[in-house]
């Protein structure tokens, strides 16, 4: 499924002078299966972006399409069809329950489509080096391992796109690299692309586009 952006401007951003590179006025394509990445400092618009590209905010010009579709035109239920099967994502947030354990998180979602087995669940747990925190409660992680624990909740669905935004502010290198391994090859067996926001690592990952604010 390709995105394609069209002069899209926030309107709590129009008053801001931006790059001729700036995503935000211009129009641009992300083809289907692509890597990208959105590399801005902390206040730039990253999350503005996701949750644009999400149809959580929808007060902006122009207007974004996935496919030939475009986002305004979706109803609440299409838009729930979307999220279900289309868009996969992680929130800067997380929202994660955090009184439920770890794989109580993961079966939430992974319920609704029987993605994955209870086994291959716990074989990314163990991947990320979180599988001994199976039956913890959320709340009691440190904030690296509810972002790994949020990574693999993403992937219990199928999906064209994943989202992640800043999902390894609180990751060491290492481990940052395993997600994005785990990320990848996922991405690929779902023929999928992923769109990445940054503070400005890249971990060594080769992206194919690169977004500018």
């Amino acid at each position: 499924m390709k995105i394609s952006f069209n002069n899209v401007m926030p309107q709590h951003l129009a008053d801001v002078e931006h790059s001729a590179e700036s995503i935000w006025g211009n129009s641009f394509q992300l083809e289907a299966q692509s890597k990208v990445v959105l590399n801005a400092s902390s206040g730039k618009g990253k999350t503005t972006f996701t949750t644009t590209l999400l149809g959580i905010r929808d007060n902006y010009t122009g207007n974004i399409r996935f496919g030939e579709v475009t986002l305004k035109d979706l109803t609440k239920e299409e838009w729930a069809e979307y999220r279900s099967s289309k868009i996969a994502v992680v929130y800067q947030d997380l929202q994660l329950f955090p009184e439920l354990t770890v794989m109580e998180n993961l079966e939430i979602k992974n319920q609704l489509n029987h993605k994955y087995s209870p086994q291959e669940l716990q074989d990314m747990l163990d991947e990320l080096e979180i599988g001994h925190k199976t039956n913890e409660r959320c709340a009691n992680l440190s904030l690296g391992q509810q972002q790994r624990v949020a990574i693999i909740r993403a992937l219990c669905q199928p999906f064209d796109w994943i989202i992640l935004d800043e999902p390894f502010s609180h990751l060491d290198a290492e481990n940052a690299r395993k997600s994005l391994a785990l990320i990848d090859r996922v991405c690929h067996q779902e023929k999928a692309g992923f769109i990445l926001t940054t503070l400005g690592d890249f971990y060594g990952y080769d992206y194919q586009v690169e977004l500018k604010l």
